[in-house]
């Protein structure tokens, strides 16, 4: 962990303490994601498995999941499955409030302009898998997904350790309607996604977050001719704690260390206007370190977080704004007074009830969040994600009267010959 005093750093000094982890831009990371993109999409199914073997252990499978649901719902306790159940309810419940209107606007007498949503036809989902199976994730995707209208999901998911599909996550499908996922992580996977392999078809679109390997997959499929389009930049995790002399140590480290146990490329920042807090707050992280089973990977994380000392909470707001941090936890006094400061955050945490854990499962807004910085320009996982706007314009014999003149002189503004006779063709054939 490094400690800053705000105040004191200059530009130079600033820029340094909001960095993001070098790992993940590691040239030789770029270059085997590079690698492995240029193999899957030239060489298919067959490069594919090999990749898949050398890197998961095995070849894709696609796995059916209602016998592995079953088990699931055979051997979770009750109260488990109603958690699941209440968080797939919420998530649902958010979402199908938060589809748009279509709007129609007469923009002159007789001419009219709608806007009408379209589902994407076929998407693609990334559930981060391997050792810890991320089976909310699968719920803050599909579920969006589904509320949209999209009428097929390719799920995709590292095997666990030893090959196979996590009872947990198969469970989660079955919730949101998905018949059966393919076991492959990676690179390889958003490649097949992306460009498509053997029998895994190419889709529209990518979405879910993934380890720094899965970010620059997603980033390099949507640039290139052909590729996937991607729901954001959503790699490893980032939590940012703006605190003041009313925050509770323990609970602030317990936040901190809820985000680093993800991924040791993950990043989490203290920026607090209480020196004290800031002292407390680092004692506690190695209490509660000493008590996680992943402490390794957690501890690894903390090696690149940020405890910030800052004048005033103005301050730390602009701190926010400038890292955009995917979570932002507002553990302060008076949170819905500083809320209308904050411009670039993934999802922001309002009061020190508001756990940053609660998003994560069951609140109803997506976890899937920019990071490194993109919240600046993008917004997390939504129903508007699997949907796509069209504009359509209607005209009546009056208003091609009126508005083919002025169409006509502004094409032949732009030298467009042939849209202003266009233009004139309606106006001939309603005179």
């Amino acid at each position: 962990m490094k400690k800053f005093a705000w105040k004191g750093l200059d530009d130079a000094g600033r820029t340094a303490a909001l960095a993001r982890p070098r790992q993940r831009l590691a040239v030789d990371l770029l270059k085997g994601v590079r690698a492995i993109i240029d193999e899957v999409r030239d060489g298919g199914w067959p490069s594919l498995c090999n990749i898949a073997r050398r890197i998961d252990g095995g070849e894709p499978e696609l796995v059916a999941v209602a016998p592995l649901a079953r088990e699931a719902r055979r051997s979770l306790k009750p109260e488990v499955l109603a958690a699941i159940e209440t968080a797939a309810h919420n998530i649902r419940t958010f979402h199908e409030a938060s589809f748009p209107a279509e709007i129609s606007v007469e923009t002159a007498p007789g001419l009219r302009v709608r806007k009408v949503w379209r589902a994407i036809d076929r998407i693609g989902i990334y559930v981060p898998g391997g050792q810890t199976p991320l089976f909310s994730t699968l719920l803050m995707l599909a579920i969006p997904a589904r509320v949209a209208g999209v009428s097929e999901i390719v799920a995709v998911t590292p095997p666990r350790p030893g090959g196979g599909l996590d009872r947990v996550i198969a469970l989660a499908a079955e919730i949101c309607g998905i018949d059966a996922i393919w076991t492959v992580g990676g690179a390889q996977a958003i490649a097949a996604l992306a460009f498509g392999a053997g029998p895994i078809q190419k889709v529209e679109k990518i979405c879910g977050p993934g380890n720094a390997w899965v970010a620059e997959a997603k980033r390099l499929v949507s640039s290139e001719t052909g590729g996937s389009a991607i729901d954001m930049p959503a790699g490893p995790s980032e939590l940012m704690v703006i605190a003041d002399d009313t925050a509770v140590a323990r609970i602030v480290a317990a936040d901190l260390l809820s985000q680093a146990e993800h991924d040791g490329s993950a990043q989490v920042l203290l920026v607090t206007t209480s020196e004290r807090l800031l002292g407390e707050v680092e004692q506690q992280l190695d209490v509660q370190l000493a008590r996680l089973p992943r402490q390794p990977i957690a501890r690894t994380s903390l090696g690149s977080a940020r405890l910030i000392l800052v004048s005033d909470l103005k301050e730390a707001a602009e701190i926010a704004n400038l890292y955009a941090p995917e979570h932002l936890s507002l553990a302060v006094e008076d949170a819905e007074g500083l809320l209308p400061c904050i411009r670039n955050a993934g999802a922001v945490f309002a009061g020190p009830l508001a756990a940053e854990t609660f998003g994560d499962y069951l609140a109803g807004s997506s976890h899937v969040l920019p990071t490194d910085g993109a919240a600046r320009a993008w917004g997390g996982v939504s129903v508007y994600t699997f949907l796509k706007a069209m504009s359509v314009q209607s005209v009546t014999p009056d208003a091609a009267r009126r508005i083919a003149g002025p169409a006509s002189l502004l094409a032949r503004l732009e030298a467009l010959e042939a849209h202003a006779l266009a233009a004139d063709a309606r106006l001939e054939r309603v005179q």
